[in-house]
């Protein structure tokens, strides 16, 4: 499907885990999109008029029509493209979904503050120890929802990606990075085996992969741009 017959554009900018839930979900389901690139510190009228409320990336256009929130749109994206032959996103079962969303709620409320955190260059010592020992015991609690909720299975979706995998592998890449940047071991195969065993097989995923850089391109963006990315892990969601 062309870009013009799928009528589908993304606002965003490349290092936000927000945006990158978007892309991961377009290309689990075949569906081709048009990237509209924002510039780092700026917010172009295409976004301010497409979300008027928060003036946030990302942005999914669908024939022109606007839907804001990653989550949000994630969603919109299992519904709209659900006979597209692919796989569900969000789990069949209604329980089985509610413990989806709780635990990609736990993601946004507990990992962005602590990757701010530990890549922010004029963070005391302390404050950066607490935020890595924040994002430990998040970690740890998220090895413990996989074990449970994958069953067995490669993902916290069971055979195939789900909501939850999506919600979570968008910020593997930033959390990668700040490993580097801080000198901290976060994913640490010795406190959480699942789930990094889970980021090395999602993140080599063909949905996946060209969504997630290397943790170098995150580190090198961040030194480039200072101040002016960090809303990339706060505000945009």
């Amino acid at each position: 499907m062309s870009e013009a017959a799928s009528g589908v554009r993304v606002i965003g900018l490349w290092p936000s885990p927000y945006v990158i839930r978007v892309l991961i979900a377009l290309k689990l389901k075949g569906v081709e999109y048009e990237f509209v690139e924002e510039v780092v510190g700026r917010k172009s009228e295409l976004l301010l008029k497409s979300n008027p409320v928060h003036k946030k990336i990302p942005v999914l256009l669908h024939h022109g029509k606007p839907i804001s929130e990653s989550l949000v749109i994630v969603q919109y994206i299992d519904e709209v493209w659900s006979s597209s032959g692919a796989p569900a996103i969000l789990p069949a079962d209604p329980y089985t979904r509610a413990l989806h969303r709780f635990w990609a709620q736990y993601i946004d409320d507990k990992l962005p503050p602590a990757i701010r955190t530990l890549r922010a260059t004029d963070a005391a010592a302390g404050d950066k120890d607490q935020a890595a020992g924040q994002m430990s015991a998040a970690l740890q609690l998220l090895e413990e929802a996989f074990v449970k909720l994958s069953q067995g299975k490669d993902y916290f979706g069971g055979d195939s990606v789900g909501y939850l995998d999506i919600a979570l592998v968008s910020h593997v890449g930033w959390v990668k990075a700040v490993e580097k940047m801080a000198g901290v071991s976060l994913l640490d195969r010795a406190k959480v085996p699942n789930l990094v065993a889970w980021a090395d097989r999602l993140c080599a995923h063909p949905a996946v992969a060209d969504a997630i850089p290397d943790a170098d391109k995150f580190v090198e963006f961040s030194v480039k741009y200072g101040s002016f990315s960090k809303p990339i892990n706060s505000g945009a969601k």
